[in-house]
């Protein structure tokens, strides 16, 4: 079974960073990208960024281009956000999300791309 296994999030004041990570269970499980989605109070989920597994390139939406990063590790399963310069608007709970190995699509920042997903993260940025 698949699990991911979301940390690092927490409270930071505006202007901060931090570091949230993803980290698949299952060591034979290549997925064919990860995403990561957060959803604010009131709000529906929305995309935030993704990365292929295979050759790296990486998604961003337009609202955390330049200030946040993915990245991932191969040999530890693990998928990271890095988030910079954050926002009180960047308050959200962030879901870590992994795309079958069998299946690939073209459109990472739809949520149905996905088939595996975290129990999200809260990060909370304060003014």
């Amino acid at each position: 079974q698949v699990q991911l296994v979301e940390s690092g999030g927490g409270l930071v004041q505006a202007g901060g960073s931090l570091r949230v990570s993803c980290t698949v269970s299952a060591r034979t499980f290549s997925p064919s990208a990860m995403g990561w989605f957060r959803q604010a109070p009131g709000k529906e989920r929305e995309f935030v960024a993704a990365i292929r597994w295979g050759g790296g390139s990486t998604y961003y939406a337009d609202s955390v281009k330049g200030r946040f990063t993915v990245s991932r590790d191969n040999a530890k399963n693990t998928v990271y956000l890095q988030m910079n310069s954050l926002k009180p608007e960047d308050t959200a709970v962030y879901y870590c999300c992994a795309a079958d190995p069998t299946y690939w699509s073209s459109n990472l920042y739809r949520e149905g791309t996905y088939h595996y997903w975290g129990q999200g993260t809260q990060v909370t940025v304060s003014s």
